[in-house]
């Protein structure tokens, strides 16, 4: 049986789980380039906590299913991918002072990271596109298997991280918390951006 008889057989079940989570895929990379775009820094907070979650929700419909395995030994071409270097550098610019955070990429060996969530989210970015290059040319065998392995992997740790960075960043900005002295100073920035977007609601 030739791979693309294999893909034909794949499961309806299969088929409307695969459909839902590139639909989900989608929506998160079209709405990150149009924060990006927007150059809101206030507004971009609220909009990336909201498709961060989102997409994580997709991340962990994949990680409770079963493994999914590609058809090929090799991963078919689909071509190179997209630049993201504008939208990577648009969200850094945008989101200044806090755009550096640090967090811990595996609590089991917890050594402290430092990163920036531009490029984190462009990072992110870039795993969930080629899977949706692949599920768009029909390999959505190898689109499941790529999206589950690199959720597992990298982007659902990335998600996660940058999720907490930015609930942290809301948190201050309601709660007002006690913070150390560098700390403070990192989110005052956002306090700004957050007060300005306020202001601009009104």
């Amino acid at each position: 049986m030739t791979d693309r008889q294999t893909e034909l057989t794949l499961d309806p079940e299969t088929r409307e789980f695969a459909g839902q989570i590139a639909d989900q895929v989608e929506s998160f990379l079209l709405a990150l380039r149009a924060i990006a775009g927007q150059a809101d820094g206030g507004r971009a907070i609220s909009l990336l906590l909201l498709e961060i979650s989102q997409v994580l929700l997709a991340g962990a419909r994949l990680g409770a299913q079963r493994d999914f395995t590609p058809i090929a030994e090799y991963q078919p071409d689909v071509g190179p991918e997209p630049d993201l270097d504008e939208m990577r550098l648009a969200l850094a610019e945008m989101l200044g002072g806090v755009d550096t955070y640090s967090f811990v990429f595996d609590p089991y060996v917890p050594e402290v990271v430092e990163s920036q969530l531009s490029d984190d989210l462009t990072s992110i970015a870039t795993d969930l596109e080629n899977g949706l290059r692949h599920y768009r040319l029909g390999n959505v065998s190898e689109a499941l298997w790529w999206w589950q392995f690199s959720y597992v992997s990298s982007w659902g740790n990335l998600a996660g991280a940058a999720l907490n960075a930015l609930l942290s960043v809301v948190a201050h900005d309601r709660l007002d918390a006690d913070l150390p002295v560098e700390e403070e100073e990192r989110l005052a920035v956002a306090d700004e951006m957050l007060d300005s977007r306020e202001s601009g609601a009104r």
